[in-house]
């Protein structure tokens, strides 16, 4: 690895750990380079500013989701298996086994800290909607796509409270209770 890419990603990590525990504003550039262990000069030379960091740690967390998600859906088999997969990927996030404990979805987390019009919004927002295509895509197989749509949006407002409410408990409880309703919902079809 280069010692660019090396520094790059020592950066992201310090990052992903100090803004999930602490949170975007009350975590500076020195805490997030002390923590990384690297020169002040491998920041600038890896991201524009604070905001360049940050958009790249919104985009990793979309990105490690994903992977959480496509883990996830290669054990499953049906349309069901999809959509469950998707509140897996959700369970898995929740479970991680934090440094400071659960704080809720870290992408909504960034983005309430965030003003209206930030980039990093627009990247949170993209994660969202993609997460109500894919259980849209998956419910499609199930129902005609005019009902596969309206309950795609409600099971992502109900995945979206629970995650809210699991990180202020600080624990995954209500995302299994979500994963239940969820269940219901989907085999009724």
């Amino acid at each position: 690895m280069s010692p660019r890419l090396d520094a790059r990603s020592k950066l992201l990590d310090a990052a992903a750990r100090l803004f999930y525990a602490h949170g975007i504003s009350a975590t500076g550039i020195d805490a997030v380079i002390a923590e990384a262990g690297v020169a002040k000069m491998s920041l600038y030379n890896n991201f524009e500013s604070k905001s360049g960091l940050v958009a790249a740690y919104l985009q990793a967390r979309h990105e490690e989701w994903l992977e959480l998600y496509r883990a996830r859906l290669g054990a499953s088999s049906d349309p069901v298996g999809g959509v469950l997969a998707i509140v897996d990927a959700y369970l898995d996030h929740a479970e991680a086994g934090y440094e400071q404990g659960f704080r809720g979805c870290g992408l909504l987390n960034a983005a309430a800290e965030l003003p209206a019009g930030d980039p990093g919004r627009s990247i949170v927002a993209g994660h969202k909607a993609q997460v109500e295509d894919l259980l849209r895509e998956h419910l499609e197989s199930l129902t005609d796509s005019r009902q596969a749509a309206a309950l795609a949006e409600q099971i992502s407002f109900l995945l979206e409270g629970a995650i809210s409410r699991a990180g202020l408990e600080g624990h995954s409880e209500l995302l299994h209770r979500a994963k239940s309703l969820i269940t219901s919902m989907v085999r009724a079809l």
